[in-house]
């Protein structure tokens, strides 16, 4: 039994897995978005998860961090300097798992990996939350200039009675 082994295996030993592991957060920073089996992006995505995580704090140690698990020294450059500032706005979640079907050899299923862009919305790419709350406020009001102008219209038609009762 596996009581509280966390962690998947992938059918490696650990030091293959590790490198594994490092080859496809350092692909996936390069690329922004990389096609694997099912198995290894759900590895992947907490590590990927994390560098970016350590690169939004910015500090010396944070960046010492960061090159000694990614491959390249300019893949850690990119991701301090230009992904971070990208997805800064966000609290978590950087990246996304989509399901591409299943291998043609063996069959094993295969998943893609993508970095989300910076308004963009986990589970959907139609609207970023801001452009949402930007709508709802937009209808808010509107409902309440008709109400506004229905208020107008009413003490218009009022002050019109009363001028005919004076008469």
């Amino acid at each position: 039994m596996r009581h509280r082994k966390a962690g998947k295996k992938l059918g490696r030993d650990s030091s293959h897995r590790r490198a594994v592991l490092r080859n496809m957060v350092t692909s996936l920073f390069r690329h922004e978005e990389i096609s694997t089996t099912l198995a290894k992006a759900k590895a992947l995505q907490p590590i990927a998860d994390k560098m970016i995580t350590l690169a939004k704090r910015g500090d010396l140690h944070a960046r010492r961090q960061v090159l000694s698990y990614v491959m390249d020294k300019t893949i850690a450059h990119k991701l301090f300097d230009e992904l971070k500032s990208r997805l800064l706005d966000r609290q978590g979640g950087y990246s996304r798992i989509l399901r591409a079907g299943n291998r043609n050899g063996d069959n094993a299923p295969m998943a893609i990996v993508q970095l989300l862009l910076a308004g963009e919305d986990k589970k959907s790419k139609k609207t970023p939350k801001k452009d949402i709350k930007a709508k709802k406020t937009s209808k808010k009001k509107k409902t309440e200039e008709k109400a506004e102008v229905a208020e107008k219209e009413a003490v218009k038609e009022d002050n019109k009675e009363e001028a005919s009762k004076e008469s």
